[in-house]
């Protein structure tokens, strides 16, 4: 069943899907769902596992499964490591909230390149955040494009438009300026689901 690509439109059609399908069917939110977030901690575990030393973990943010799992699972075992969320300034919502220090959801559907962050941060999701994130870091279309581009040229390595969001972020002046004293940073890429035939620099 296909929907429009919008938060509302997959709520929706998730929904009456289900009525469709009675009660064999099972809703499972792709980030606000205490067992998503505890699969997508074991990323924060595998780093610390892999990197001996770390000031710093930035991570992209949507609905904000993986940065709340990542928030857990890192702060359980460093509570010195900072971690800082990126977003698309499109689509800013955790950057709004966090502010704020409450949650404000996107007001409507965002455009930006960074398809797979077009989400508000969940109900669950977004306490983990607020009580364990150091900042939140936006970036504007033209920094997400040239930074994907980056990693395709340099790194080698196919990113999705969202991965590029956290390399985006650590290029800003505001991260610069905020966080020159970090020194080991890890940048979660966090998918490679991209259309070659569309990529984003391509007119």
């Amino acid at each position: 069943m296909e929907c429009e690509p919008t938060q509302e439109c997959r709520e929706a059609t998730a929904n009456k899907l289900m009525a469709e399908l009675g009660k064999d069917a099972v809703y499972l939110s792709p980030y606000d769902d205490v067992n998503i977030i505890a699969g997508q901690g074991t990323m924060g575990l595998e780093i610390l596992e892999d990197v001996s030393s770390l000031d710093a973990i930035v991570v992209p943010v949507g609905g904000g499964g993986m940065l709340s799992g990542i928030c857990v699972a890192v702060k359980g075992m460093n509570p010195k490591i900072e971690i800082l969320a990126a977003e698309p300034l499109n689509a800013d919502d955790c950057a709004k909230s966090f502010a704020a220090g409450r949650k404000i959801p996107n007001q409507s559907p965002p455009k930006t390149v960074a398809d797979g962050l077009k989400v508000s941060v969940g109900d669950i999701t977004w306490p983990i955040i607020r009580e364990n994130i150091s900042d939140v870091i936006t970036v504007t279309e033209d920094e997400i494009i040239s930074a994907m581009k980056l990693v395709f040229e340099r790194m080698k390595l196919v990113i999705e438009p969202s991965a590029a969001v956290g390399v985006a972020a650590i290029l800003t002046k505001r991260f610069k300026e905020n966080y020159s004293s970090l020194t080991n940073i890890c940048v979660v890429l966090c998918g490679g689901n991209v259309d070659m035939e569309k990529l984003p620099w391509m007119k």
